[in-house]
């Protein structure tokens, strides 16, 4: 099954894949550990500064042997691709679904872009999500505006694209006050475009609330931040708790608060039949 079958397979039922980031060995299986207890399928997110730090070769590869060796249904999937370049470099490598994020540029500029993207994945066969709307990013103001149903017809029927982040509330990274979600909107988008829907910037974001966005047209959700803090939180922890050097020792400990993590947010996606 391809992304985009998994993709449609959950908005027709309601239902939602979390898509997770990893920055290394230890964090990759974190999550793959915690998909495997929980029997669901698994979208394993790459960025830019992930692809730099481990080399793009190594990290499709650590990927994929992690997901041979665990026996589980998954895809490599980049995320917030900010070029045509990276992204044309993430498909050569066999990457199975890929975002361009030109969100930040004028509606115009980024239909011409994400269409240029749309374009080229077709050979692959590979999944295309972009962004429309404001979804803040690190450092960034959170109460930029939400993408409309009227922008999200135009995009979607321009590009072509196959999923759609959205601007209903969220932001990325850890929220300055509390979030809530646009539901309202997101019912609005849902019912106006058949295009597969996106939440990105969950890491904070109650459960009940992500829930409620499942209900209502999310059928990806993305989670990133909460997993690198939770890796991080737990080894400093150990560190000041142990003279142990042997890092062999020291990592399990962080890589087992991913999985715990991500066992819980397994449950709050409801992957299980999709």
């Amino acid at each position: 099954m391809i992304v985009q079958e998994i993709l449609k397979k959950c908005q027709a039922e309601k239902k939602a894949v979390l898509a997770t980031n990893f920055y290394n060995l230890e964090t990759l299986q974190g999550i793959l550990k915690a998909a495997s207890i929980m029997h669901v399928p698994v979208i394993l997110q790459l960025t830019r500064s992930s692809i730099d730090y481990m080399g793009l070769e190594q990290a499709v590869q650590m990927g994929r042997e992690g997901l041979r060796d665990y026996g589980l249904n998954g895809w490599i999937h980049l995320d917030h691709g900010n070029s045509i370049e990276l992204v044309q470099q993430c498909l050569d490598a066999g990457f199975d679904s890929v975002m361009i994020d030109a969100s930040e540029k004028s509606i115009d500029e980024n239909i011409h872009i994400t269409s240029e993207v749309v374009k080229r994945a077709k050979s692959y066969n590979a999944n295309v999500e972009a962004e429309l709307g404001y979804i803040a990013k690190l450092g960034q103001d959170q109460s930029g505006g939400f993408t409309t149903a009227e922008d999200a017809i135009r995009f979607t029927g321009e590009t072509g694209v196959d999923a759609l982040a959205i601007a209903i509330g969220s932001a990325h990274g850890f929220y300055k006050s509390a979030p809530k979600l646009n539901i309202e909107r997101l019912k609005e988008i849902h019912q106006a475009v058949d295009t597969v829907l996106v939440l990105h910037g969950s890491s904070g974001i109650p459960y009940d609330m992500v829930q409620e966005a499942i209900r209502n047209g999310i059928s990806k959700v993305n989670l990133a931040t909460e997993i690198k803090d939770t890796f991080m939180r737990t080894l400093k922890k150990t560190l000041q708790e142990t003279d142990e050097i042997d890092l062999r020792k020291v990592f399990p400990k962080a890589t087992n608060s991913v999985t715990n993590l991500l066992c819980e947010k397994y449950k709050m996606v409801n992957t299980a039949n999709c």
